[in-house]
């Protein structure tokens, strides 16, 4: 059965009682209780929110990650457990010993696994079949000739039109994606961090101002998800990111990408590092 979320838009508080947690109603004393077993990610989203450190501890060993939002109600930190694998320290000198060969392997994998998922989302929404096929199709190692970009011009324009500008500051529904991609950062995150990987290494990824890199390197295939829930909102009417917009792109995780698919990518990359594998599994956009 798949993990739960729980979103926290109001004055309520977070506590441990018996393994549970307790989400109280810090205005009228109510209380609910859910259990940490059933839950892979909690939303704070509301300045008065509260959340106990007994809770922030349970949480963390139980590989639960805590997403915060700021005023804008965007995602702007997250927290992940650092003893998520009985293992990890292995698997992290593995991966930190992985050489630049082996990293552009990995990285061709990605890329045409992003620009395949891509064409399937076209296809799926009558944009054009196997319009990317081509782009995928001579990806080289390391991604030398920029096939990604290239595609990605190719894609946006028939997905959104040609006056679409993808930009984290552009107009909407670009603060969509930005959402919807945040979330998604932080779900693959926590499926590294459970493999016994590393988030803050990456493959291609290396910005220095990038916490995460790794995790950004693996949600590339992942992101044609995001992209049709926001083309889902727009034929709603829904530019921005409200309250429908947040629970809507939530539901990708329950909905649209299958069962295990984060945690079968991270093992699939663990297994590279360390030899016994060659192949990143992604899933394809259905």
């Amino acid at each position: 059965m798949a993990k739960g979320t729980i979103v926290i838009e109001s004055a309520k508080e977070l506590s441990l009682r018996g393994g549970m947690i307790v989400i109280t109603n810090r205005e009228t004393g109510e209380e609910a209780l859910r259990s940490i077993e059933d839950i892979q990610m909690i939303m704070i989203d509301h300045h008065s929110a509260r959340i106990t450190i007994p809770l922030i501890t349970k949480l963390a060993v139980n590989n639960v990650c805590v997403v915060f939002c700021d005023e804008k109600h965007m995602p702007v930190s997250m927290m992940l457990d650092l003893y998520s694998n009985t293992i990890q320290s292995k698997r992290f000198q593995k991966q930190l010993e992985a050489n630049l060969p082996t990293k552009k392997q990995l990285w061709k994998q990605i890329v045409e696994a992003k620009i395949r998922n891509q064409s399937l989302l076209l296809e799926k929404l009558g944009k054009g079949k196997n319009l990317l096929k081509k782009y995928a199709d001579n990806v080289k190692s390391g991604d030398s000739t920029n096939r990604e970009g290239i595609a990605a011009r190719v894609y946006w324009k028939s997905l959104m039109g040609k006056n679409f500008i993808r930009d984290r500051y552009g107009e909407p529904p670009n603060s969509l994606l930005n959402y919807g991609y945040t979330l998604l950062r932080a779900m693959i995150s926590r499926n590294l961090m459970n493999v016994g990987l590393l988030p803050t290494v990456g493959i291609f990824h290396r910005n220095c101002y990038d916490a995460f890199p790794l995790s950004d390197d693996m949600m590339e295939p992942y992101r044609p998800f995001v992209d049709y829930k926001v083309v889902q909102l727009q034929h709603k009417g829904i530019m921005d990111v409200c309250r429908d917009s947040k629970r809507e792109l939530l539901d990708i995780f329950y909905t649209d990408i299958p069962s295990n698919a984060m945690m079968i990518s991270a093992s699939s990359l663990s297994d590279i590092y360390e030899n016994k594998g060659r192949i990143v599994v992604f899933p394809k956009f259905q």
